[in-house]
């Protein structure tokens, strides 16, 4: 029997399971109304159909999907841990002492800045936009459900703030990813992302204000406040003490205890409190990891809020980016990818069609490979050269990585991040998509500024010729001579 020889696809060829998975998984959610799995199983049928027919074997389609789900298997355990740490939260009265606290201190014209803020705060402090949805994430759905907000509008807030601290954190993976795939300084990295990201979560925060500031308080009920307190407090209790199990989560993430240990020594923490403050024993515990938080208070709305978390109730989550991974690692292995963004870059001709075209790419993998990290190291790999010929410093290659494929990661609900924040929120990720405002605005704001020449950051060596709108270096600011 001959055996077959891999080749180089062609461009039609690469483009097939692209397309084809585009218009099955929207067809089937946006007509058919069904979950992302399943379209996305046949997507992985129809790229392992196009592998063959390019010459891979199916030792070949089978390594693929493999080393792609492999490299989600540390997330996969940490959706696992987060899974019993919200259930454990909930379960030891933590989560409910926050959104208590949280309907009396905070206002409803500030709710959204402040709650964005929180998040930003939690996640660069954690490095993970995960955790800060997972824990105080959590708290504000509660908050934002007992103000009157749109949940939709709450989980875009949270998501920004969260991505904000994931962003320019340096214990954050997907920062050191980035960093890496373009083989520049992790804090050269983190510095240049201030010029695009600052501006952009400003922007995202007077947004929040605005709408915050206009929002109809007509039907705003105190009762209804004091309802939901008086539910709390009668189903839990209630104490400044239960405070300490996300004060824990900050010390460990200052202590930069990995994200694993991290995480389940937090859902520790919260089993132990319940012990102490809600009397659960063993068996109740073990449920609660195992199974999450039911809530049985009789308010619709809180029993709605609380009854989440546990291993099963991520099971959803970690199914989807299993077959996901899947996909991406079948068109990365047969090289799909590859063929389609060696003919993009013979079009990049500018600095301003460079970064737009590195956003895009990003963006364009966190859609089709579901998968943050490639999102990051794909466009890296590929876009490396160019940005050398032109001059530019690879944190600024890295910056614009991060600006495209780190941002949009939650944005589709079939990519790891995106699928992680619907379960974890409880809001279906198409739903909080228009009010991810700093999502949505950094990418437009990065490749403004590359057009524009503001922060562009070009090697000393390249430095005559530039105008002072573009930054040499984030270590030497250029001045008029």
């Amino acid at each position: 029997m001959k055996q077959r020889t891999k080749r180089k696809p062609k461009l039609w060829e690469a483009l097939i399971p692209i397309i084809g998975m585009a218009v099955i998984i929207v067809y089937s959610m946006l007509v058919l109304k069904v979950d992302p799995h399943i379209p996305i199983v046949i997507s992985t049928v129809l790229a392992a159909i196009m592998a063959l027919v390019v010459g891979c074997t199916w030792t070949d389609i089978r390594d693929g999907m493999l080393e792609s789900v492999f490299r989600a298997v540390e997330a996969l355990i940490i959706v696992m841990c987060v899974g019993m740490l919200i259930g454990s939260w909930v379960l030891s009265g933590s989560v409910p002492t926050m959104i208590y606290y949280g309907l009396q201190l905070i206002s409803p014209r500030f709710f959204l800045p402040t709650g964005c803020i929180l998040c930003a705060i939690v996640s660069t402090a954690t490095g993970s936009a995960w955790t800060s949805s997972g824990t105080i994430g959590i708290a504000l759905m509660g908050i934002g459900a007992g103000l009157g907000f749109n949940p939709a509008l709450t989980a875009g807030m949270i998501i920004s703030g969260a991505y904000f601290g994931d962003k320019i954190s340096p214990l954050s993976d997907s920062t050191n990813v980035a960093a890496a795939s373009a083989e520049t300084d992790l804090y050269k990295h983190v510095r240049s992302m201030l010029f695009t990201t600052t501006p952009s979560f400003i922007i995202a925060l007077i947004l929040y204000t605005i709408i915050g500031m206009g929002h109809d308080t007509s039907n705003f009920n105190p009762e209804t406040i004091e309802a939901i307190r008086t539910t709390l407090a009668d189903s839990f209790n209630i104490t400044p003490w239960l405070l300490i199990p996300p004060v824990f989560v900050l010390i460990t993430a200052i202590l930069k205890v990995p994200a694993i240990p991290s995480v389940f020594g937090a859902a520790v923490v919260g089993a132990i409190f319940a012990v102490i403050f809600q009397g659960a024993d063993l068996v109740t515990i073990l449920d609660n990891f195992q199974n999450g938080f039911v809530s049985e208070t009789g308010m619709a709305m809180v029993d709605k809020l609380l009854t989440r978390g546990g291993v099963n109730n991520m099971l959803w989550t970690i199914s989807l980016i299993i077959f996901a991974m899947c996909f991406g690692g079948i068109l990365e292995k047969a090289q799909f990818t590859d063929v389609i963004l060696e003919k993009v870059v013979k079009h990049v001709h500018s600095v301003g069609s460079l970064v737009a075209t590195t956003i895009v790419t990003g963006i364009l993998c966190d859609f089709v490979l579901t998968d943050q990290y490639l999102a990051n190291i794909i466009p890296g790999r590929m876009y490396c050269k160019v940005y050398d010929e032109m001059g530019l410093e690879r944190y600024y290659l890295s910056r614009t990585l991060e600006d495209g494929g780190s941002l949009w990661s939650p944005m589709f609900p079939w990519n790891g991040c995106g699928a992680y924040q619907q379960a974890t929120l409880g809001v279906p990720t198409f739903s909080y998509f228009p009010f991810a405002f700093l999502n949505l605005i950094n990418p437009f704001v990065s490749i403004i500024m590359a057009y524009m020449g503001i922060a562009v950051f070009y090697k000393k060596a390249e430095k005559e010729g530039i105008p002072v709108t573009m930054v040499d270096s984030v270590d030497d600011l250029p001045t008029n001579k």
